[in-house]
């Protein structure tokens, strides 16, 4: 008979910690690719639009990018291209969304703790974005966001391609995980790929769970005190990594040319 008196350990899985630069160049851009096939999954694509950056480990100046104009499903690691805070591609042959370039290059170069940065123009983050409010505490979910995301309204709905527009959104964003652009939608980041999409999924579904209640009514917010208390519990860096590994689990599952 099987002792139910101890409880069984948790294996929990963790980041990779290492000092080899190589090898983590290797896994940023191994989940890069699969954050970006993962959005394509949940429907966050819209044309050319929306871009997940991943730091260089070695050259910080630099970051990994989707090419532009490549659908999000179809990005496998040899896709990648590597860009420096110019905008110019150091590795690979294929162009950059200045778009991607000016926004994210502003952010890594603002945020030293910033590993990775992800940015698409999904449904519910566009439509919330409109209205020019952030995520209510409403759900255990979106407390992950109490006080720790940022409303910016500086060029909100104009295409960003000047890098005055790209140091707005860095300096609107301030030191928090994530930001609404207003007119424009979500932005998220993070010290790990995972931990960078996994805030801005979460992030789109509670914009649209807000989105939906007000429609049927008015919500009742979680206090602050408790929601700076589920924010602590679910909304550190580690938790964003972890909640990321069922999604990364499966796509090496089913796209194992993503490493290709």
């Amino acid at each position: 008979m099987t002792d139910t008196t101890v409880p069984r350990k948790l294996d929990l899985a963790t980041p990779l910690i290492t000092d080899d630069l190589a090898a983590i160049r290797t896994e940023r851009k191994s989940k890069l690719a699969g954050a970006l096939r993962i959005f394509g999954r949940l429907g966050f694509g819209e044309g050319v639009a929306g871009h997940i950056t991943a730091r260089d480990p070695e050259r910080t100046d630099c970051f990994w990018v989707n090419p532009f104009g490549m659908s999000f499903r179809h990005v496998s690691v040899s896709d990648l291209i590597l860009v420096n805070h110019l905008g110019e591609v150091v590795e690979g042959d294929r162009p950059v969304n200045r778009a991607a370039f000016v926004i994210h290059a502003a952010v890594h170069e603002a945020r030293p703790d910033v590993m990775a940065a992800a940015h698409a123009h999904s449904l519910y983050g566009k439509a919330l974005s409109s209205l020019g409010r952030g995520i209510d505490p409403i759900t255990q979910d979106a407390c992950a966001f109490f006080e720790d995301h940022a409303l910016v309204s500086a060029y909100g709905g104009k295409i960003v391609l000047d890098e005055e527009a790209g140091q707005a959104l860095a300096a609107g964003l301030g030191n928090h995980k994530a930001a609404i652009h207003q007119n424009h939608g979500l932005f998220t980041v993070g010290q790990t790929v995972d931990e960078a999409a996994w805030w801005f999924i979460t992030m789109e579904r509670s914009a649209q769970a807000q989105l939906i209640a007000e429609a049927a009514g008015t919500p009742i917010h979680v206090n602050a005190e408790d929601a700076r208390y589920t924010r602590d519990a679910i909304g550190f860096p580690g938790a964003g990594w972890f909640s990321f590994q069922p999604l990364w689990d499966e796509i090496c599952t089913t796209d194992p040319d993503l490493f290709d």
